[in-house]
């Protein structure tokens, strides 16, 4: 059956399109379920009810039932049918309709459906293809003939004539199905290798979502851990200020007591002094002598050390002890040095130089602090010795976070970093950052710029940024190693992430001058 014969057998004979959750009547004609509802419903008041087809009369309403065969056939033409418009190829043949078109002929230059092809020649030169409308371009150009072979020489297909008389005559020809199976040998080669790298990108697209939700995890954390630590800071700095007031209001009210106790016996003793000021004008008012030196004597009326004791009484009350308030506000620095600041905090490593692993040209100080640059060949030749001016840490570090500072110099000519233990101690490997096993941070001398290098690459990250203090942040566990510029403001220069499988020293190469290992203070924890 053609195209355009099972499309009319699909549409419905109300709306006239295809037919959308096709439904049967008991009289057997077929509707869309929305159609014949809605004819249904107009016929509701009249009693019966008919069908629009046959006119088929029932006294109820009809039961409507859904015809599945009927609805896989529908899906099944609408997605054939979809396929086949998509190419926009239809039949040549069709000309009132336009009918897609199933096979392309190559020889009659022509598109056909499913009703045209049942008709078509079936001899050899007719050769069907999917639908196309470049049916022109599949032909020989020069003699417009069909091709048979392909010329390796040229890379092209060709007809027989090209082969005989054309100018392909003497080259290496192939067959089209052997020339198609070499391509396609070639082409499955390059499919494995595309597939290997999109599997490959894949993994790599794992690890950076399986990174990004661990740091969003971490970043959970972190949040969680600060919120919790504000909270605490919050509660007891609450705490001192409710200890601080209770003792400044202790110390007023003793203090309060104190002086109002001595103005009540100032107050007294004005009294008293009031009452002999009264007799003594008295006396100084008689007019009898007699009165007047039959008095006592006045003298110890002015008592000058009873004046002093009270003198004495008003310094001796005393005043706010601000030296108690201030010590107990000494609790902040307390409460700031006690929280371990867990992401932020880092222990100071206390670093000490190898001098084993000292090139002859570096020499150690006796507090193993600092490296500088000298003839004296002094050091013990060992297998850790490094050839250049280098040299490792004695300590080393295989978990936790950890952090050192070095003091270097501003014109440059420095490297300092971390090592796995395994580094070449000889050769261009054994410098930092000139391999996998080591990761550094360098200002060159000549330029003053800062760099960070690994396995030896480097990548300017600062340019003429004067700085004589640099610090090395290590997290283990998390694969990181960072470098900080001690300036002001503290600046971040980069960060390497690695996932460490070796212990790490600290490591220092010194092209001129010194470089020093800082004393870090006791509860200096502020890495940036």
């Amino acid at each position: 059956m053609a195209s355009a014969d099972v499309r009319k057998e699909l549409d419905c004979s109300i709306c006239l399109n295809i037919y959308t959750d096709p439904v049967s009547l008991s009289c057997g004609h077929n509707f869309c379920r929305v159609c014949i509802d809605r004819v249904l419903d107009t016929q509701e008041g009249s009693g019966v009810y008919t069908c629009p087809e046959c006119r088929a009369v029932c006294q109820e309403r009809p039961v409507l039932i859904k015809i599945i065969p009927l609805c896989n056939i529908v899906d099944s033409f609408l997605s054939t049918r979809s396929d086949q418009e998509e190419t926009g190829i239809f039949c040549t043949y069709c000309v009132n309709s336009p009918v897609p078109a199933v096979k392309s002929c190559l020889l009659c230059e022509a598109s056909l459906c499913d009703k045209h092809l049942r008709v078509h020649s079936k001899s050899a030169e007719h050769i069907l293809s999917d639908p196309t409308t470049s049916l022109g371009n599949r032909k020989c150009n020069v003699h417009k003939k069909i091709p048979e072979y392909y010329c390796t020489n040229d890379s092209v297909c060709i007809c027989v004539s090209c082969c005989l008389i054309g100018e392909h005559r003497g080259h290496q020809m192939e067959s089209l199905d052997e020339a198609s199976e070499k391509k396609k040998k070639k082409l499955r080669n390059v499919l494995q290798k595309l597939t290997t790298k999109r599997e490959k990108t894949e993994k790599k697209v794992q690890r950076l979502q399986e990174r990004r939700r661990k740091d969003q995890e971490k970043a959970a954390g972190v949040t969680e851990t600060v919120t919790a630590l504000f909270r605490d800071i919050r509660r007891q700095l609450e705490d001192l200020e409710k200890r601080v007031l209770i003792e400044i209001c202790r110390q007023e009210e003793r203090v309060s007591l104190s002086v109002s106790d001595l103005i009540q016996q100032l107050e007294i003793k004005k009294d008293e002094l009031s009452r002999k000021m009264c007799h003594i004008e008295e006396l100084c008012n008689m007019s009898d002598p007699v009165t007047v030196l039959q008095e006592p004597d006045t003298s110890d009326l002015c008592d000058t050390e009873d004046r002093e004791r009270h003198d004495d009484q008003v310094h001796d009350v005393g005043d706010l002890d601000v030296g108690l308030i201030s010590r107990t506000l000494c609790t902040l620095s307390d409460i700031m040095t006690g929280i371990n600041i867990g992401i932020y905090v880092q222990e100071p490593a206390d670093i000490l130089l190898d001098v084993n692993t000292a090139g002859n040209n570096i020499h150690i100080s006796g507090d193993g602090k600092t490296a500088s640059v000298s003839t004296n060949k002094n050091h013990p030749e060992t297998p850790e010795k490094f050839q250049y001016n280098q040299v490792i840490s004695t300590r080393r570090f295989s978990s936790g976070r950890h952090y050192w500072e070095v003091e270097v110099s501003k014109s440059g000519g420095w490297r300092v970093g971390m090592c796995y233990p395994s580094i070449d101690r000889r050769g261009d490997q054994s410098y930092i950052g000139c391999s996998k096993k080591s990761w550094g941070l360098s200002m060159s001398w000549c330029n003053n710029q800062y760099s960070v290098i690994y396995n030896r690459k480097e990548f300017l990250v600062r340019d003429n940024m004067p700085c004589d203090r640099v610090r090395v942040c290590l997290d283990y566990e998390a694969g990181q190693l960072s470098f900080y510029a001690l300036c002001d403001p503290i600046r971040h220069l980069h960060t390497f992430t690695a996932t460490f499988t070796e212990p790490l020293h600290a490591a220092l190469y010194v092209e001129r001058g010194c470089i020093k290992i800082s004393n870090i203070p006791p509860n200096c924890h502020n890495c940036g």
